[in-house]
């Protein structure tokens, strides 16, 4: 499966991707930097996936439902049709992937296959049937997935399998869910309730948008898929769902992006800002203040989702990685770097922010102010710049000119704001 033939879904803290072919390739749970348990993506089916798809051959086409991150996919064999409807519903506390297979047309026959597989495909856990026999319990080490299935499931090899014959009108919902290991294992989900509610979400939050009229529908699609990308419980935003997909098939610069970026954050915050969505540039606000909370000399250019330092990186040796794309990697070492153009495009966001309307903050004021003193005596060093080089340090004329930005934002802050700070010596090394 191409990358490109991969549509996102997700719930503002995990995601998963869902292929041309039916099969959902990658999910990471509960959070979008967890073990993933569908792994197929980075390597084979044995590392992880779920797929439901028409038993014959077939055609399809797919589509979002509206302004939403609900997935339709319509299926047409030679004997009818069906739509499988994938979403992950807004979480409350558990996270669900819930796939609900629509009859649209004669009679057709469906495969449905389970593979779980938890740490990044490594894991093959314990398999039991639910208490009334309407799906099946996964376990290994801290993790459980429950599959709440309307048809018969069985095991064969290590997989958990059905076929069946879903007609015109028929409705069948599939719930796959996720808790700790040693918890009791959640309630039934109302699919429909769910599905009705998603949708809901969804449609409120793009009620906020005022695209421009001749590029709307992609504009607000690159906005739903931006906000996909936070997380919900923190404000911070991730760079990517995923992890290891290479710079160039075959290559190595194959890096773990599902972590929060101070600079891919602040450009993604300009695009929600420019959309009219405040409330996520006030919620990275408040995480970027608790995530770099300390001296300025420590800050880093990534954290992880609720602000942690230590993304320590290794590689997943048992993983061929993507198209072949060696190695698969988790953790990101650029977190140790020296990126000098991050506190331009900090200083950028924080200002635009004033600009479309967002509260003032002293406690990101103070922070803005400590990290332009710090800025002050360290421009003029190499760094590893905005392409994070792993060799020795550079002079980067991105590095520099952002930490112009810096502090030509910090004057503006003062000038346009009524902030306070040392505008006249910031003027100066402007």
């Amino acid at each position: 499966m191409k990358i490109e033939d991969y549509a996102l879904i997700g719930d503002c803290q995990s995601a998963a991707l869902v292929g041309r072919d039916g099969s959902v390739d990658w999910l990471c749970w509960p959070r979008f930097d967890s073990p993933a348990c569908f792994a197929k993506l980075l390597g084979t089916e044995e590392h992880g996936h779920w797929r439901i798809a028409p038993a014959k051959p077939h055609k399809s086409t797919r589509r979002y439902r509206g302004c939403t991150l609900i997935l339709e996919t319509e299926y047409e064999t030679e004997d009818g049709a069906v739509t499988v409807i994938d979403f992950m519903p807004v979480r409350t506390e558990n996270p669900d992937l819930v796939r609900i297979v629509v009859g649209r047309r004669g009679r057709v026959k469906l495969d449905m296959e389970l593979v779980a597989r938890f740490e990044y495909g490594s894991a093959v856990p314990w398999v039991t049937r639910l208490p009334d026999r309407k799906g099946i319990r996964a376990i290994a080490g801290p993790d459980k997935m429950l599959l709440r299935s309307p048809v018969a499931l069985h095991g064969e090899n290590m997989k958990t399998r059905a076929s069946f014959e879903v007609k015109a009108g028929d409705k069948l919902a599939f719930d796959l869910t996720w808790c700790p290991s040693h918890y009791p294992d959640p309630q039934v989900l109302d699919a429909d309730r769910a599905l009705a509610e998603t949708e809901a979400h969804w449609r409120t939050w793009c009620e906020r948008c005022s695209p421009p009229a001749e590029w709307a529908d992609p504009v607000l699609r690159s906005l739903i898929t931006l906000k996909a990308l936070t997380y919900a419980p923190t404000g911070g935003i991730v760079a990517a769902a995923t992890t290891s997909l290479p710079e160039k098939i075959g290559g190595v610069r194959n890096w773990d992006y599902r972590y929060c970026w101070l600079r891919d954050a602040t450009i993604t915050l300009l695009a929600l800002m420019n959309g009219g969505f405040q409330e996520e540039a006030a919620a990275w606000r408040e995480w970027l203040v608790r995530a770099v909370a300390g001296t300025p000399e420590q800050m880093q250019i990534m954290y992880g989702l609720a602000g942690e330092r230590r993304l320590d990186e290794r590689t997943l040796d048992w993983l061929p990685g993507y198209e072949g794309s060696k190695p698969v990697r988790i953790g990101n070492a650029a977190c140790g770097q020296l990126q000098l153009d991050v506190y331009g495009e900090v200083m950028d966001a924080l200002y635009v922010g004033c600009k479309t309307g967002l509260s003032g903050s002293d406690a990101a004021w103070d922070l803005q102010r400590a990290l332009l003193a710090h800025l002050e005596n360290c421009w003029t060093e190499p760094d590893s710049g905005l392409w994070e080089v792993r060799g020795p340090a550079r002079h980067f004329t991105y590095s520099k000119v952002m930490a112009w930005v810096a502090f030509d934002r910090g004057v503006k802050s003062v000038e346009q704001y009524g902030y306070e700070g040392p505008v006249e010596r910031w003027r100066e090394v402007r």
